[in-house]
């Protein structure tokens, strides 16, 4: 087996839908002209349901095979990103300053393309629901739609997804049983000490060397308070204090990205962050207002489920091009909501070539669609056959 020969033939028609997805790119929730695009494409194709404005602008599609049987999900993304674009190709962004900078256009042509197939051929059981998918980038859209009930809406027992990468072969698949992308967490932390005069620090209470201290302190809950087999990020990525060199300021501010595996490695994380800021401050006579949202869940494959879609990728690109047990990555994704409620498969496709994600030179590669869109086909006639 390899690409679908139908499916190859939409090749040009699944670039053309990208590159007009890649001219209109829409942030978070307001993927109202995206939606609207996806939708009439699918009344062209004959799905059997379309339900719109779930999560605001989300779409489930369903299609309906050939007798009873269960309902596969299949997910794309479809927003972008708040970034300007530098590719210099033709069908660039028309809107300033956003772009599709990690290829949730060509997400979308795929799982666009698999539509069709499955509308004509309808060679498997049950039904097929189709979830596009707002606010990826920002704002949890999977969270909300899950939410929402689509789940348990549409009966909804398996749920699958793909994202593209530039760093693998083109038509090579990567994935992994268990913790694929890790949970990503988000401090904010505001010091405040008493300002006044540089030359007479003596007279105020100073949040900068405080501010220093936690810093640096941070970094001991990777190095001594967690496993050292437990994969953890702890980034101060942000800090902002004063205003002029004569200045002792008033309030320090830093910003941190926590990124783990486990849940109770990320409770402990959490524990001693607030711990280290806390007692820190109270060294140096500082107030300390932390702010630690928690966000995205680690994404986290089903082992059958994995192994099934690792099979159905061999059959598209062949054994050699399928990485079984490619290892995870600090990322996050939240697919992850939809693999906590039901079990599932996040794989990555190479492209082969190109900028890498949120770049503002990142370009889909088109030649990559006829692989994803094949694999989403074939995974629905293998979980689902007929006969």
């Amino acid at each position: 087996m390899a690409v679908l020969n139908r499916i190859a033939a939409y090749a040009p028609e699944m670039a053309e839908w990208r590159r007009h997805l890649h001219r209109h790119p829409e942030l978070r929730f307001a993927c109202h002209k995206t939606a609207a695009f996806v939708a009439a494409k699918l009344r062209e194709f004959g799905v059997d349901e379309i339900h719109e404005g779930i999560a605001e602008t989300g779409i489930v599609a369903l299609i309906d095979g050939q007798g009873e049987g269960p309902v596969i999900g299949l997910r794309a993304d479809m927003d972008a990103l708040p970034i300007t674009e530098a590719t210099g190709v033709e069908h660039a962004s028309e809107v300033p300053g956003v772009m599709h900078a990690c290829g949730h256009d060509g997400h979308t042509a795929m799982l666009l393309g698999a539509a069709r197939y499955l509308a004509e051929t309808r060679r498997f059981r049950g039904r097929v629901a189709l979830i596009f998918q707002p606010a990826e980038e920002d704002g949890g859209g999977g969270e909300v739609m899950v939410k929402e009930g689509i789940l348990e809406r549409f009966g909804i027992g398996e749920v699958y997804a793909l994202h593209n990468t530039p760093t693998v072969p083109l038509g090579h698949f990567v994935t992994t049983p268990g913790p694929i992308m890790a949970s990503v967490d988000t401090a904010r932390v505001t010091l405040t000490g008493r300002g006044g005069h540089g030359a007479y620090p003596h007279e105020c209470v100073d949040p900068v060397p405080a501010l220093v201290g936690m810093v640096g302190a941070l970094q001991t809950i990777a190095s001594r308070n967690i496993d050292p087999l437990d994969e953890v990020v702890v980034s101060v990525t942000e800090i902002h204090a004063g205003t002029a060199s004569n200045i002792i300021p008033e309030t320090a501010f830093f910003g941190a990205t926590i990124r783990s595996f486990r849940p109770e490695v990320r409770a402990r994380i959490q524990q001693r962050f607030e711990e280290i800021v806390a007692g820190h401050a109270a060294a140096y006579g500082v107030q300390a207002e932390i702010d630690y949202e928690l966000g995205y869940p680690a994404t986290v494959n089903a082992s059958d489920q994995t192994a099934f879609a690792v099979e159905t990728a061999r059959d598209v690109s062949g054994a050699a091009a399928v990485e079984a047990e490619g290892g995870r990555e600090m990322g996050a994704e939240d697919f992850s909501y939809l693999l906590e409620k039901r079990p599932g498969c996040y794989l990555f496709l190479g492209q082969g070539k190109g900028a890498g994600l949120h770049h503002p030179a990142y370009e889909f590669n088109d030649e990559a669609a006829p692989y994803g869109a094949s694999f989403f086909a074939r995974l629905v006639e293998r979980a689902q056959p007929l006969g």
